[in-house]
């Protein structure tokens, strides 16, 4: 458990020194990766999708089997939830099985409520609210490359969705200083943008004054999937922002970029930045199952030790 806590949903949940517990197990693990540490031997994950993925699947299921352990796909529409079976229901019989739940899904609620119905841990793999295993990734990669989150800047310019709401979570917890640049009407969810105000997160329209100086900038998708009918229109209203040469001429000579992928080329992100020397997608992408895999060893190994770094 993680400070008595029994699921991972939301950011918002922990405090900075257990974010930080996060971050060094997760660069303990990553270590011990290709080592016979196995602190979940027989432990089971159960992992359902109402929402496709390439890495969230894989980072999982091959993070359990680094682990010792053992994940099960369970996509929705093979599931009885598919069939209006309520969650209440599943969560019940699934905590019989296993030992951990993993949902990938649209609605925030729904993770919430499979948490309130079941005893064992729920993990949010991503809702259309909120992304937080993406961001304990994306920490970890900034640690990995940078070696500190104080005196950092960090731009993020485009969609305010999930990730860009998770993102102002993570960095107010722990201390990065993260401007969020989106177009009008765009913006991150009204109840991040309260949460976090007066701490190290700002907010504006203007993707230059974001990417000024900046040390780390990212960006993710401007047409998130289920939003496919509002194409024409995003690409529109996202003038201005696309991460391109012009627009990182300002930032620190040694800034990185990321982008939490799949990435559209040409659009979001031109290929000349995505595929330069400063683009670390592939390493944050790898850091999903590090960062992962210290969520499921802290929820779930009745043994936990861990060495400090950070």
């Amino acid at each position: 458990m993680i400070n008595g806590k029994k699921d991972f949903i939301d950011l918002s949940h922990y405090q900075k020194n257990e974010l930080i517990t996060i971050l060094n197990t997760a660069l303990d693990l990553k270590r011990k990766s290709n080592t016979a540490f196995k602190p979940l031997a027989g432990k089971t994950l159960g992992m359902i999708f109402a929402k496709s993925s390439t890495r969230t699947r894989v980072s999982f299921e091959a993070g359990m089997q680094k682990l010792g352990g053992k994940g099960i796909f369970l996509s929705q529409n093979d599931l009885q939830l598919g069939r209006g079976e309520p969650l209440k229901d599943t969560a019940m019989v699934l905590e019989r099985y296993l030992d951990a739940l993993m949902i990938r899904t649209y609605k925030h609620k729904e993770v919430v409520e499979m948490a309130r119905y079941s005893t064992i841990p729920v993990i949010n793999g991503l809702t259309d609210f909120n992304h937080p295993c993406q961001v304990m990734a994306d920490l970890l990669t900034i640690y990995e490359k940078k070696g500190k989150f104080n005196a950092l800047k960090m731009a993020y310019c485009g969609d305010g969705n999930n990730i860009a709401n998770s993102l102002a979570v993570g960095a107010a917890k722990i201390g990065l200083n993260l401007h969020i640049a989106t177009p009008l009407n765009y913006e991150c969810n009204p109840e991040i943008i309260k949460a976090v105000q007066n701490s190290t997160v700002t907010f504006s329209n203007d993707p230059r004054a974001a990417c000024e100086k900046a040390d780390i900038i990212y960006t993710d998708v401007w047409i998130s999937m289920g939003q496919e009918q509002q194409r024409r229109q995003k690409l529109h209203d996202f003038t201005g922002f696309q991460i391109n040469n012009q627009l990182v001429e300002k930032a620190a000579d040694d800034y990185i970029f990321m982008h939490c992928l799949p990435a559209h080329r040409g659009e979001e992100v031109s290929a000349a930045v995505i595929d330069s020397s400063h683009s670390v997608i592939y390493d944050q992408a790898e850091n999903r199952m590090h960062a992962q895999n210290a969520i499921l060893y802290l929820l779930l190994s009745d043994n936990i030790n861990i060495k400090s770094e950070i």
